[in-house]
C-alpha cells in the first residue's frame, strides 16, 4: 500500500519495475529505491483580491537524500496532485544520477491554474508555499527551481522569503532565479539547448543534414520555444508547433522568433493565425525529422506511437511517453531514435546545479562557459547511454534509467540502512 496514486505516479513505477527486472534487483530492495524518502502536503491561504480567503493545496516529494541535497522543480498547474509530483521526484532522481549531480530528486506544486490568479495573487500564493516549506527545504537540504506556471520571478518570491525567515540573503535555496537575483547565465535557456543540441547530435550520426532537416515542436513554452529556436538556427525548419490553446502548421515553415514575440504579447500562440491552425493530436504524427513533445505527460500513447513518422523523438517533457508506447518504440528504434527524457532535458537541472555551485562559492561564471560544461555533461551521459545499449542491445530508455538506477542504489549501499 501506499499513498501515492494516478496515472503518472503507476507509470513511474511501471518504468521502475522493467528497470528493476532488467538489473535483477531483489524484490526487498525495490520499495527503497523507488518509494520517496519523504512527502509534505500543505494548505495555502491567501487573500483574493476581492477580500475573500481562498485555500490551495500544495506538495513536495523527495525522493532520496543518498546522494546529497534533493533537487527539483515546483509547477503551479490545475493537474497537480501527490502522484504526479512523487513521479516527476523519482524521474528527476535517476536524471540527476545519469548526469553525474550530487543530488535526490524532489518536486514540487500547487493546484492552481496560474493564468487565474493576478500578479498580486501569485506573489502571494508564491511566497505562502515557500513560507509552508520552510522546515523541510534548505540549501543542502532540498534545492527549488521552475517548471510549469512558474518562472524566474517566482523563484525570485521564493528565495526572498527564505531568505527574510533566515535574516539573511540566501540566494542558493533556489535556482532559476533571475540573473539580477543571483541567477546563472543561460539558465533559463538550459533545457532547449540541451534538446536542441542532442537532438543535432543525432542527426549528425544519422547523416541527416540540418539544413533540410524538418521539425515538430509540442508545447511553446520555455523548453519547446527555445529548442525551436535554437534547431531553427541551426537551419532546421520547423513546420509545426504548439501550446494548450491551438497547433500551428506550415510545411514552408514556422518564423519561431515571430512565434515567440506573439506569446509574448498575448500570453499563448492562440490568435497568431486561423489558416495556420492544425489538429494537435494529429501535428503529433506528421512526417519530419525531428519529434519534440515539449509540453505535459503521457501525451505518447501506444497508437501514437504506431503512427509516428519522425526519425528522432527528442523528450523535452518529463514523461510523454507512456509505458505502452515504449513497447511499440522499441521494435521501431531501427526506424525512431528516441532521446529519452531523463537525458533529453536533462540540460535545466545542470545549468541549475551550476547556478547552486556559483551562489555557494559566489564566483560567476561567462554564458559561453555555462552552455560549453551543459554540453559537456550531456555529451558523456548520451556516450554512457549509447555504449549501454551497445553493450545489453537494450532500449535507449532502459540503457538511461539503469544507468541512474544503479548510481542511486549504488550509493544506498554503500551507506548502508540506518538502524
Amino acid at each position: 500500500m501506499t499513498v501515492y496514486s494516478g496515472p503518472v505516479f503507476e507509470m513511474a513505477a511501471n518504468q521502475f519495475g522493467v528497470i528493476a527486472d532488467y538489473l535483477a534487483i531483489p524484490a526487498d530492495e525495490r520499495d527503497r529505491l523507488l518509494l520517496p524518502k519523504r512527502a509534505v502536503v500543505v494548505s495555502c491561504p491567501i487573500h483574493r483580491d476581492d477580500g475573500s480567503t481562498a485555500v490551495f493545496e500544495g506538495y513536495r516529494v523527495q525522493h532520496h537524500l543518498t546522494l546529497g541535497p534533493t533537487k527539483g522543480g515546483t509547477r503551479f498547474a490545475a493537474s497537480v496532485d501527490l502522484g504526479e509530483v512523487a513521479a516527476l521526484a523519482i524521474w528527476m532522481s535517476w536524471k540527476c544520477a545519469l548526469v553525474g549531480l550530487p543530488y535526490g530528486g524532489a518536486k514540487g506544486g500547487i493546484g492552481v491554474d496560474p493564468s487565474s490568479l493576478s500578479a498580486h495573487e501569485l506573489e502571494s500564493l508564491s511566497r505562502r508555499y515557500m513560507q509552508e516549506m520552510i522546515p523541510f527545504v534548505g540549501p543542502h537540504i532540498d534545492v527549488m527551481a521552475p517548471d510549469m506556471g512558474t518562472n524566474e520571478q517566482v523563484m525570485a518570491w521564493f528565495m526572498d522569503t527564505y531568505s527574510m525567515y533566515q535574516g539573511r540573503t540566501v540566494t542558493e535555496i533556489v535556482t532559476g532565479k533571475p540573473v539580477s537575483a543571483g541567477g546563472t547565465l543561460g539558465r533559463r535557456e538550459a533545457t532547449g539547448r540541451g534538446v536542441a543540441h542532442l537532438a543535432k547530435r543525432v542527426m549528425t550520426e544519422r547523416s541527416i543534414g540540418l539544413n533540410n532537416a524538418t521539425a515538430v515542436i509540442q508545447g511553446f513554452g520555455n523548453v519547446g520555444s527555445i529548442a525551436a529556436a535554437e534547431l531553427q538556427a541551426m537551419g532546421v525548419t520547423i513546420v509545426a508547433v504548439s501550446d494548450h490553446t491551438c497547433a500551428l502548421y506550415r510545411p514552408a515553415g514556422l518564423d519561431v522568433a515571430d512565434l515567440m514575440r506573439h506569446v509574448a504579447k498575448h500570453g499563448s500562440l492562440l490568435g497568431y493565425s486561423d489558416e495556420l491552425k492544425c489538429d494537435p493530436v494529429g501535428m503529433l504524427t506528421l512526417p519530419c525529422d525531428v519529434l519534440v513533445p515539449a509540453a505535459t505527460e503521457r501525451v505518447i500513447d501506444a497508437n501514437i506511437a504506431g503512427k509516428l513518422q519522425c526519425k528522432i523523438l527528442a523528450e523535452g517533457a518529463n514523461g510523454p511517453t507512456t509505458p505502452d508506447a515504449d513497447l511499440v518504440l522499441e521494435k521501431r528504434q531501427d526506424e525512431i531514435f528516441l532521446i529519452p527524457d531523463i537525458l533529453c532535458n536533462a540540460g535545466g537541472v545542470v545549468v541549475s546545479y551550476f547556478e547552486w555551485v556559483q551562489d555557494l562559492q559566489q564566483l560567476f561564471w561567462e554564458e559561453e562557459e555555462v552552455t560549453r560544461r551543459e554540453y559537456q555533461i550531456l555529451n558523456r551521459a548520451f556516450d554512457q547511454m549509447a555504449a549501454r545499449v551497445k553493450r545489453d542491445k537494450v532500449f535507449n530508455r532502459t540503457a538511461a534509467m539503469a544507468i541512474g538506477v544503479e548510481r542511486v542504489r549504488a550509493g544506498k549501499a554503500t551507506r548502508g540502512l540506518f538502524p
